[in-house]
C-alpha cells in the first residue's frame, strides 16, 4: 500500500519542478516533503527523483508518477459522480497538446472546462501518442487513429497546412517557381526534428522525395514570423496564415497543395469519465476538415 500523502507529495514536486514550490502547494513545510519522500523511496527501494532543477522522475520515479496521475483522475471522477461531495484536489491534468493545435483552437476549449488545471506538454502531432503509450501524460492530442492500447481515440477534426514564405524570400529562392532544385538550397522553417510536414510537402510540390535544409525554431507562432522575416519558408495552419496572404506578408507557395492532418483525443478508458468535460469541449472547439 502506497501512503497518500507520500504519493500526493511525489507528484507535486514533480509538477512543480521542486521540493519547495510543492510544499507552498500541499501547505506543508519542506521537510515535510522531504521526508515523504524519503520514506516513499524507502518504501520501493529505489530512488524515484532526481534532486535537479527542475526535478525529474527516474525510471521507477516515471511509472509511479503514471500511477498518481490515473489516482488523481480516479477521484476527480469520483467527487464528480458525487456531484461535489468530496474535495476536488489541486492537481493539474497532464496531458500532451500539438504545438499547433495550442496557437489555433486549443485555449477556447481548455477555457471552457472549469474547475481543472493543466499541465501542457508540447509535442509534435505524431509523436504525442509516445507520451501516453509511456504513461507520461492522462490524455492526448494526436495525428493517429489507432488507438493506444487501453485508449479510445476521439476524432477532432484536424488542421490544414499552407506552405508559404514572404514575397522578397519567394523572388530570391523561387525566381522560376517552387521546383526539386530551389527547394534543395532554400531554407526550410521546422518545429523539430520529429517534424515531418516539410518534407511531405515538398514531395507533393514537386514528387520527389527531399530533405530540406532547414532551421528548427520550436514555436508555431515563430515560424510565422520567421517567415514573415524572410528566414525561410514553412508550413502551418491556414487559419493562422490566409491572413497574411491576404495582407501581402506571406506567399501561397503552392495554391493546389494542402496538407491535411487529422487530430484525435485519445483518453485511456479509466480515465475517461473524469475527463469527459474536456473531451466535450475539445470536440466543439476543434476545427472541421473539408
Amino acid at each position: 500500500m502506497i501512503d497518500r500523502a507520500a504519493l500526493a507529495a511525489f507528484a507535486a514536486v514533480l509538477h512543480t519542478g521542486s521540493f519547495e514550490a510543492a510544499a507552498a502547494q500541499l501547505r506543508v513545510t519542506q521537510s515535510a516533503i522531504s521526508q515523504r519522500i524519503k520514506s516513499l523511496e524507502e518504501a520501493m527501494g529505489t530512488t524515484l527523483i532526481r534532486r535537479t532543477r527542475p526535478a525529474t522522475p527516474t525510471g521507477a520515479g516515471q511509472r509511479l508518477w503514471a500511477h498518481a496521475e490515473a489516482v488523481g483522475l480516479l477521484e476527480r471522477g469520483l467527487a464528480r459522480d458525487l456531484a461535489g461531495v468530496l474535495p476536488d484536489a489541486a492537481t493539474p491534468v497532464r496531458i500532451a497538446v500539438t504545438a499547433d493545435s495550442l496557437a489555433t483552437w486549443v485555449l477556447p476549449a481548455l477555457a471552457a472546462v472549469t474547475g481543472v488545471l493543466f499541465d501542457l506538454v508540447i509535442d509534435d502531432q505524431d509523436h504525442s501518442a509516445d507520451l501516453l503509450r509511456a504513461g507520461e501524460v492522462a490524455a492526448a492530442i494526436t495525428a493517429s487513429a489507432r488507438p493506444v492500447p487501453g485508449c479510445d481515440a476521439v476524432p477532432l477534426g484536424g488542421l490544414r497546412y499552407i506552405g508559404f514564405a514572404a514575397p522578397a524570400f519567394v523572388s530570391r529562392h523561387f525566381p522560376q517557381g517552387v521546383t526539386a532544385q530551389s527547394l534543395a538550397s532554400a531554407p526550410a522553417l521546422t518545429f523539430n526534428r520529429k517534424d515531418s510536414l516539410q518534407r511531405s510537402w515538398a514531395e507533393a510540390v514537386t514528387g520527389a522525395r527531399l530533405q530540406p535544409v532547414t532551421h528548427y525554431l520550436g514555436s508555431t507562432h515563430g515560424i510565422t514570423e520567421a517567415a514573415c522575416a524572410g528566414l525561410g519558408w514553412g508550413l502551418n495552419p491556414d487559419t493562422l496564415i490566409d491572413p497574411l496572404i491576404a495582407a501581402g506578408k506571406l506567399v501561397d507557395l503552392a495554391p493546389s497543395v494542402r496538407i491535411d492532418t487529422p487530430l484525435f483525443w485519445q483518453v485511456p478508458r479509466q480515465n475517461a469519465a473524469a475527463l469527459a468535460d474536456l473531451t466535450q469541449a475539445l470536440r466543439r472547439a476543434a476545427p472541421a476538415l473539408g
